[in-house]
């Protein structure tokens, strides 16, 4: 979890004591990973269902994934300062929260135009009708990244969707220390208002994303709730977060922290009631390694390093599934993708077994 914003001092160093702490802990029981790789995901509301995902688990917990992860955040950096008010497949329309700055963001994250906000909505509107951006329309599936991350992060998830399923797959980014989930709640409702021919629409978040998409369906109308279709929640702090209550016990972090970051740190009994669970048929996938312990051993109970899975539940879901990996490396588990695939198709983390031929 990391920005480093020149314009806001203090997200950066909050985050990136954020990023230390998770890792921190995210490392402390690397010493008991031989135990993990034998495991298998597991789901806990139909164990006699064949699970697609067998066989991949030891492929799930690579060991340089944080390293990873920190480079990825590092180069996010900028992503992270902005926030998307429209979508059109890669195409956005950027709004830098705390400001009047907009931009213009092509499918290779160039800036094509950056301004005051009427200047790009009229530029976006021009490249709109010159065709250069395709409407979205029928099935949609909005895939959220977590906290301190940016839609890079989501890009193996992403691209796996895409390939995978008969859907336009778009990736909502927002400047997640820098507003309030009020306010990135508000911003998803913007991109979704701007989508009037995406008639069903389904949701995949990472963490925080959870959160976010919860604090839409809040403040949404019931025309958008009606488009809602399903919902994939991958570790999601559903009950909040015990690393952020280790956090706030930190006065130099809860005096830096900001947005969304201070609201799990401090402010979550006045969040969590203000959260819609989904009316949609929801699927819960947990990082763990199902032995009662998890990944570190400064949290209790199993855990994926940052999310305790006790923490990630909800009353209402449809389906859980427990899966041996660690929460900053779910969106490269061939098994967390697979079975996401496999619930946005039918309900279900795993499939309905094929009819035998006769």
């Amino acid at each position: 979890m990391s920005m480093f914003s020149i314009h806001r001092p203090s997200n950066a160093l909050f985050a990136a004591a954020w990023l230390a702490c998770g890792l921190f802990l995210s490392v402390a029981s690397k010493a008991d990973d031989g135990t993990a790789n034998s495991a298998q995901p597991t789901r806990a509301t139909a164990e006699a269902t064949p699970d697609p995902t067998e066989g991949t688990a030891e492929k799930v917990l690579p060991a340089a994934s944080d390293t990873e992860w920190l480079g990825s955040l590092r180069s996010s950096a900028d992503a992270l300062q902005w926030t998307d008010n429209i979508i059109r497949h890669d195409w956005r329309l950027q709004h830098r929260p705390g400001s009047d700055a907009f931009r213009i963001l092509d499918p290779a994250d160039r800036v094509v135009q950056e301004g005051p906000r009427e200047s790009c909505l009229e530029a976006f509107a021009a490249l709109e009708h010159s065709g250069q951006m395709p409407a979205v329309s029928g099935p949609t599936v909005i895939v959220l990244h977590g906290l301190g991350e940016g839609r890079r992060s989501m890009r193996p998830l992403v691209e796996y969707l895409r390939s995978n399923l008969d859907s336009t797959v778009l990736s909502f980014g927002y400047a997640s220390t820098g507003a309030g989930i009020d306010d990135h709640g508000r911003a998803l409702a913007t991109v979704i208002a701007g989508l009037p021919a995406a008639d069903e629409i389904s949701f995949v978040g990472h963490s925080l994303g959870n959160l976010v998409v919860r604090r839409w369906m809040g403040l949404a109308v019931d025309g958008d709730i009606a488009r809602v279709h399903r919902m994939v929640m991958l570790g999601p702090p559903n009950q909040g977060s015990e690393l952020a209550r280790k956090v706030a016990k930190i006065g130099m972090l809860v005096a830096l922290s900001n947005g969304a970051a201070r609201e799990l740190v401090l402010d979550w009994n006045r969040v969590s009631p203000n959260l819609a669970v989904p009316s949609c048929p929801f699927g819960i996938v947990a990082g763990g390694k199902g032995d009662g312990r998890g990944y570190s051993s400064f949290l209790a109970g199993d855990d994926d390093a940052v999310v305790r899975v006790e923490e990630t539940t909800l009353a209402g879901a449809g389906d859980f599934l427990l899966v041996p990996v660690r929460h900053s490396a779910m969106m490269k588990a061939p098994a967390v993708q697979q079975a996401t695939a496999a619930f946005l198709e039918t309900g279900q983390f795993a499939p309905p077994p094929t009819p035998e031929s006769p």
